[in-house]
């Protein structure tokens, strides 16, 4: 299976760097994963919300153009549905033994995600009603998918 995360902006902390690619070099014995970074806008104090909607299409524009055809697409919001790792692993089970061999999870900015992608997405995935960096999710996203992973193959994890 392929796994793609689609990222808005880089990742500049070298903690967050090592834990990327732990989790990264873990999962190589799963499937085969791409973090594509796409680049994220400058926001303004004070912002508009007509200068929020620009910088969101902006962002959405860039997301949008690296979604491959034919993949099934997860974007992370906070008002979505919460899963929990039991149910993330069972759901990535299924689209595999469903014929989907390309997912595409997207992570936004500190803007979040504009109501384009969204809308583009089979899935809308919660981690938590709280607000995370996405730096970090980044790396909780990766674990949770490393975790589903070993759930999905019977293998010993933390519960």
């Amino acid at each position: 299976m392929q796994i793609t995360l689609i990222c808005v902006g880089k990742i500049k902390e070298k903690f967050f760097k090592d834990a990327i690619d732990e989790y990264s070099k873990r999962l190589m014995r799963y499937c085969r994963l791409n973090i594509v970074e796409v680049a994220d806008e400058m926001t303004p104090d004070g912002a508009s919300d007509a200068q929020v909607d620009q910088i969101l299409t902006k962002e959405a524009d860039r997301i949008v153009s690296k979604i491959p055809a034919g993949a099934h697409v997860i974007t992370l919001e906070i008002r979505a549905k919460e899963f929990s790792s039991e149910d993330l692993a069972a759901h990535i089970e299924s689209l595999g033994t469903g014929g989907v061999s390309h997912i595409v999870f997207v992570i936004g900015g500190s803007l979040g995600l504009h109501r384009t992608v969204t809308e583009r997405a089979d899935t809308h995935l919660s981690f938590s009603r709280m607000t995370f960096p996405h730096q970090l999710m980044r790396v909780i996203l990766l674990e949770q998918i490393y975790r589903s992973f070993r759930i999905i193959n019977g293998e010993p994890y933390h519960k």
